[in-house]
């Protein structure tokens, strides 16, 4: 018989309360209205350190205590409890609390093979989400969607609040001959939906690989709206990788990002990645006049100092700028990375070094990327994504679940 060790109850946890909480969660009411639905089913879960109750207790644990079937753990990129690096190859193994198998989708495949999926009756999704199109859950979400509907398993997506919101929509659209496990669907940079939402898009769009459409189900959360900011859903924030600390950097992170294609330090390797970015050859204050005087709205910049320990330009000290968001309602984070980057291009010229084919993986257009480096104005670059971002908008709208 299988022994059963309950994971870490959140409750331990610092910063965990249970007070309660203005949004439930997916997997609150997947637990207190559908447990039914999972009885006599061998389950399997899709999930690391973020897939938990909004009282912190972990989803893992609280169905394996209501007497649920569970048989085997996937996780994403970071590994079931978040703690590998960004990029690092995860192996499969056995999960030391519960016993139960844990297969990687960030190894040697990255979505459920029919071997992995031989046991299982229903697969659960449960992954807090930062809601930009490079970060790589939402294409993990994909592929086992697509897993699912080749092999006939029903598959229910656990629904989590996107801390951007859910009407900041921004950057260009996917190019498909850039499609990657960093943008795998066409969508924005910055998309405005939950994961419940873009599975349902992914779904109905028909954009799976196989060209199926899975046997989906959505349960939503109740006391979430689009207007809402993280900090009013009253729920304990939980790194959902190492490199994302709290909310306020997951508001930057998709205008930051972008500086992982050049040869400056985006902060990783520092207690707030991708808050400052920055380089030896830089001037902090030259840099930070200089974008201050855009007027970008939004945000405001002040002069930064930081010596990574790890990543580029480790153990060196870099000069740069520190971000902080002013008016989260005015923030539109594609085209303040592209500001960024124009600046350091034109102002550090013989030190900026670009890798174009990354900045295209992330931007996810090849004709944005070409504009850029050609010295187009950030005005004609970003005007020539509307008419797409419009068409997006009005698309999404049919898949939202909230008001």
């Amino acid at each position: 018989m299988r022994a059963v060790v309950l994971w870490t109850l959140l409750l331990l946890v610092p910063g965990w309360t249970t007070s309660g909480a203005a949004v439930r969660l997916g997997a609150d009411l997947l637990i207190e209205r559908h447990l039914g639905e999972l009885q006599g089913h061998r389950i399997g879960i899709v999930t690391n350190q973020t897939g938990r109750l909004s009282s912190g207790t972990s989803l893992v644990d609280t169905l394996i205590g209501s007497g649920v079937d569970v048989v085997a753990l996937f996780g994403p990129e970071h590994g079931i409890r978040g703690e590998g690096s960004a990029g690092q190859k995860i192996g499969d193994a056995r999960d030391q609390r519960t016993g139960l198998p844990v297969y990687s989708l960030y190894g040697t495949t990255r979505k459920p093979t029919p071997e992995m999926l031989r046991s299982i009756d229903l697969l659960l999704y449960d992954i807090q989400d930062v809601g930009a199109r490079f970060y790589t859950y939402i294409s993990t979400m994909g592929l086992v969607m697509d897993a699912a509907a080749e092999n006939g398993i029903p598959i229910i997506v656990l629904d989590r609040p996107n801390p951007l919101g859910g009407h900041l929509i921004d950057g260009p659209i996917l190019d498909d001959s850039l499609r990657s496990f960093v943008g795998m669907y066409p969508i924005p940079v910055v998309y405005g939906m939950t994961c419940g939402e873009l599975a349902r898009m992914i779904n109905g769009e028909i954009w799976l690989a196989s060209g199926r459409r899975a046997q989906l189900k959505v349960i939503a959360m109740e006391g979430w709206t689009r207007d809402m900011t993280w900090e009013l859903t009253g729920l304990p924030w939980v790194r959902p990788s190492p490199n994302i600390p709290d909310p306020a950097t997951a508001l930057i992170y998709p205008a930051t990002c972008f500086i992982e294609a050049t040869n400056l330090s985006e902060g990783r390797g520092t207690p707030t990645p991708f808050q400052h970015f920055g380089a030896p050859f830089v001037s902090s204050v030259r840099l930070t006049q200089l974008l201050n005087d855009l007027g970008i709205p939004g945000v405001t910049f002040a002069p930064a100092v930081f010596t990574p320990k790890s990543s580029k330009n480790a153990n060196h000290t870099c000069y740069g700028s520190r971000i902080s968001v002013t008016h989260r309602d005015q923030l539109l984070p594609a085209r303040i990375g592209l500001w960024i980057l124009r600046l350091l291009m034109e102002n550090w010229r013989d030190e900026v070094k670009v890798n174009a084919a990354s900045l295209k993986r992330l931007l996810g257009s090849v004709s944005t990327v070409s504009m850029l480096m050609e010295g187009v104005s950030i005005e004609k670059i970003t005007m020539s994504w509307e008419q797409d971002l419009e068409r997006f908008r009005q698309r999404s709208q049919e898949y939202y679940l909230y008001p």
